[in-house]
């Protein structure tokens, strides 16, 4: 066999065993499929955004606990923070992360959702990972931020898109710990420990968090 010819083979052989790592790549954490319908429906600049957060959960899937906190911190910190009457012409409604990339913008509840989320694939268990409701003393109002419990005992980490910086619990002077949950159990908070299950969980106190389980499932999530 001349030699160019063996030579254009094994380029096409190394190109179409390059374009089947790709799209195994692509699939390993968010499903070529949800990527193509976040194009469809939200257009090119989700997608992009869609395939950076694959591509850094790739990255991550190695890596400790307290990296991946970092890295999933700091990436969904770069989408801009909107109200949902701006996003979604709704007072409250809580988005999907794939809503919340399609879109690149949301409000509190949907950085933590997505964190909460991508944290959860990446390995982190989820008797660690709590959705805290606050009161932001600075600007007098409610907020959500996402705890993490190295142990059950621990100081909480923090993770929040007002200050970028995770820093435990004690340091936040400028939250007021309200209650939280994990999708488990609801629980009153406490800056130390789990706090106290609050009788009926979740399914009744917090409605919006089942109808968003509900649209993850139909995303494939």
């Amino acid at each position: 066999m001349p030699k160019k010819v063996k030579n254009s083979l094994a380029r096409a052989f190394l190109a179409a065993l390059a374009l089947l790592f790709c799209v195994s790549a692509i699939g390993e954490f968010i499903q070529s499929t949800t990527i193509a319908n976040v194009s469809k429906i939200y257009g090119e600049n989700a997608k992009r955004r869609v395939v950076a957060l694959n591509a850094l959960m790739n990255s991550l899937k190695n890596e400790s606990e307290q990296e991946k906190l970092k890295k999933v911190n700091e990436f969904f910190n770069s989408l801009r923070w909107a109200n949902d009457m701006e996003v979604w012409g709704k007072k409250d409604y809580w988005a999907t992360r794939m809503e919340f990339l399609g879109k690149g913008a949301g409000d509190c509840e949907d950085f933590v959702t997505a964190k909460y989320f991508t944290l959860k694939q990446l390995g982190v268990p989820t008797s660690k990972l709590y959705f805290t409701y606050v009161k932001a003393l600075k600007f007098n109002q409610a907020h959500m931020v996402l705890s993490y419990y190295e142990t059950p005992k621990s100081v909480p980490l923090i993770l929040d898109n007002i200050n970028g910086n995770i820093k435990i619990a004690t340091q936040r002077t400028d939250l007021a710990p309200v209650y939280s949950f994990n999708g488990d159990s609801l629980y009153l908070a406490k800056q130390e420990g789990l706090g106290q299950v609050v009788p009926g969980g979740n399914k009744k106190q917090n409605p919006k968090w089942m109808e968003l389980i509900d649209k993850m499932k139909k995303e494939g999530l």
